[in-house]
């Protein structure tokens, strides 16, 4: 049974024995069940009995509306973890809220499919952002790849033409038509350019080289800074890479090879003309996606700091309601489905309360039915209900880890046994200190020689 706290709402009680105690019978009609319910939980001087202990949860009456409590109580955690993830807390300050049970779920579920909506847009924004910016490092080094190729290109074959102005034979004409080949036979080369993570880098460039057999061109070049995946959100070093292959057939393969190392491969234009272009429209693009994402962000912060301010009341009013569900599930429906019985042990001195609670429930849900409280006569065992004060409650608390006894008051005995326990511990304490001692003094007896140490 609840205690009392050290209030002025109960008469004063012997400290050695219990409040007299009586089994009541409520009878609640049942549109004033969830009202009445409530105020007896907010007075605390009945402890209901559960009628319905052979049915399961499943099975009683009220279990539908314990599932939505749960659903609620899911809510609320998930908009917790979202309020935790942007670094948004909730008000401690607790304030009487309008709202109730089918209006709050309403709000919750309006409030979780937006919240839900806004981080899928954040989540593909970021995606298609961390993708830009891959995009654009492989461009870069890409470009860098193909300038440097280019620039080494020119200059041997400025060195070849110096080198055959300078020679005149009856080998130069023969050597110029070899050059010259049919535009039939030549082969064109195929480009494949991405990022790969660093620490697959050469399992990757050995299996390419095994699954072609030499047949292609890798080039490497580590990204100086680490690169947010577009897959799974997360820094990581990699590596920028181009191919070069001739083939349909190797061209699968690559592919194939590229998918099991998780490298994300981009379109690198071969065209000078065309990389600047691609340069320039990615960098508009990865600006326009960061002012977006931004004022996304704005917006889920201002609908989390909205739920932070109303978050506290909102769950306690959950927990109230899951608790009056809880406590209706175990009253006894009557035949005519038209009310409640309960049985429960209440202090006597709560009689009037208790009549008073009910009441002024009848009264609130405009009940043209008022609820029956009557006294019922019984040899069962009472439970105990005991009045604590700020010297008494610390023992009582105690007591109350282990159970509720069912006559006399033990608190005083509770005090008795700590004041023991110390006393033994104490006296342990001690024959410990000269059971050292003792060990000492034995071996300085029977080794003489460390007293001079």
């Amino acid at each position: 049974m609840a205690r009392g706290g050290g209030g002025g709402c109960c008469p004063p009680m012997d400290l050695m024995r219990s409040e007299a105690m009586q089994l009541v019978q409520v009878i609640i009609p049942t549109e004033s069940a969830h009202l009445t319910v409530s105020y007896l939980g907010e007075l605390g001087l009945l402890q209901l009995k559960d009628l319905n202990a052979d049915k399961s949860p499943f099975q009683r009456t009220y279990a539908a509306q314990i599932k939505r409590c749960g659903e609620m109580a899911r809510k609320l955690r998930f908009f917790k973890e979202q309020m935790s993830k942007a670094g948004i807390s909730a008000s401690a300050q607790l304030t009487e809220i309008s709202l109730d049970f089918d209006d709050l779920e309403i709000k919750l579920g309006e409030l979780e499919a937006e919240l839900a909506e806004v981080n899928a847009n954040n989540e593909k924004l970021q995606r298609t952002y961390n993708e830009l910016l891959e995009y654009s490092t492989v461009l870069q080094k890409a470009g860098e790849f193909f300038y440097s190729a280019q620039r080494s290109a020119a200059a041997q074959q400025r060195e070849m033409e110096a080198n055959q102005s300078g020679e005149s034979s009856l080998e130069s004409p023969l050597l110029e038509q070899d050059t010259l080949t049919d535009a039939s036979k030549q082969v064109k080369l195929g480009s494949l350019s991405g990022l790969v993570p660093k620490e697959k880098a050469m399992a990757f460039e050995r299996i390419l080289f095994r699954a072609t057999r030499g047949n292609i061109f890798l080039r490497q070049e580590s990204v100086d800074e680490p690169v947010t995946d577009p897959v799974s959100g997360e820094k990581a070093a990699k590596n920028a890479f181009v191919i070069f292959y001739s083939g349909d057939r190797a061209k699968a393969k690559i592919l194939k090879i590229c998918d099991a190392f998780n490298a994300n491969r981009y379109p690198f234009p071969e065209d000078v003309a065309r990389q600047l272009h691609a340069v320039q429209e990615v960098s508009a693009k990865i600006s326009e996606l960061k002012a977006t994402i931004d004022m996304g962000l704005a917006h889920r912060d201002n609908i989390l700091k909205n739920i932070a301010s109303e978050f506290e009341n909102w769950n306690r009013l959950a927990n109230k309601e899951k608790i009056i569900y809880h406590t209706l599930n175990m009253l006894s429906v009557d035949v005519t489905k038209k009310c409640l019985v309960g049985e429960g042990w209440s202090p006597v001195f709560a009689t009037t309360q208790i009549q008073d609670a009910l009441q002024r429930a009848t009264l609130d849900s405009k009940s043209q039915v008022g609820s029956i409280f009557q006294v019922l006569n019984t040899t069962e065992s009472p439970p105990t209900y005991f009045q604590t004060n700020k010297f008494t409650s610390a023992f009582q608390e105690i007591v109350d880890a282990y159970g509720y006894v069912s006559e006399g008051s033990e608190m005083l005995l509770l005090v008795s046994l700590l004041a023991l326990e110390l006393k033994i511990i104490y006296f342990l304490v001690g024959c410990s200190k000269l059971f050292i001692a003792l060990w000492d003094m034995r071996l300085l007896l029977l080794y003489p020689r460390f007293w001079f140490l």
